[in-house]
């Protein structure tokens, strides 16, 4: 397999499917493109039609989209778990998924995701508080009615910890207010290996984004 992804430090949706993957223990090939250059969108096209990143390529097949990527991973290892296994758990565990993927578009904006960034208390929106509270309130009912199995928001690793990922970095760098609760499932999400390797290799990059760069 061979995942295609943005800046580590930045690609929010990058590092979703890829903490996955090594999560699951998936071997793969990785490309990393800097965003944001001016050569950045043809290098991009240059490995699926949309011209975005991340991408899946499994031999000729070529996935795009992050939830779409991780069905696929679900689908190709059954066995791994990447979903919970009862029924009414893992229609929840999709649809807090699906959440993330199409909203708290202004808390994507105000706080954009940025690995290196040192720990200092950012004051977003209005609007942006609003949805950073709704994330903590599904953490914390996650983790208190579904967690007696372990430390994710299921008990086990599945694909919503790979969805909220990013913005776990973004509760920690920012300061966002949050839950008892919430504090401690973030300290598990970065203790994972996985999660430090992608952050160390974040900070080894060079490329920087003045966009995402917030004070």
């Amino acid at each position: 397999m061979h995942l295609v992804i943005g800046n580590k430090n930045y690609s929010s949706w990058s590092l979703r499917p890829w903490i996955a993957m090594k999560h699951m223990g998936v071997p793969f090939e990785e490309t990393v493109i800097p965003m944001a250059l001016p050569g950045t969108k043809a290098a991009m096209l240059a490995h699926a039609p949309h011209g975005l990143v991340p991408v899946l390529k499994d031999g000729d097949l070529v996935i795009q989209e992050t939830i779409a990527i991780l069905e696929y991973l679900n689908d190709r290892f059954p066995d791994r778990g990447l979903w919970p296994a009862d029924l009414a758990v893992r229609a929840k565990a999709r649809a807090i998924s699906a959440e993330m993927h199409s909203g708290f578009a202004a808390l994507r904006r105000d706080c954009p995701m940025n690995m290196r960034r040192p720990v200092r208390k950012h004051i977003p929106s209005p609007q942006a508080q609003e949805q950073a509270a709704r994330i903590d309130a599904i953490w914390t009912e996650s983790r208190n009615t579904y967690g007696a199995a372990g430390p994710f928001l299921f008990g086990q690793f599945t694909a919503a910890d790979a969805m909220f990922a990013p913005v776990v970095n973004r509760f920690h760098v920012y300061d966002i207010p949050r839950s008892a609760v919430s504090d401690a499932y973030m300290a598990t999400m970065m203790a994972m290996p996985a999660w430090r390797e992608w952050d160390a290799a974040s900070r080894a990059e060079t490329w920087v984004i003045d966009s995402s760069e917030v004070a």
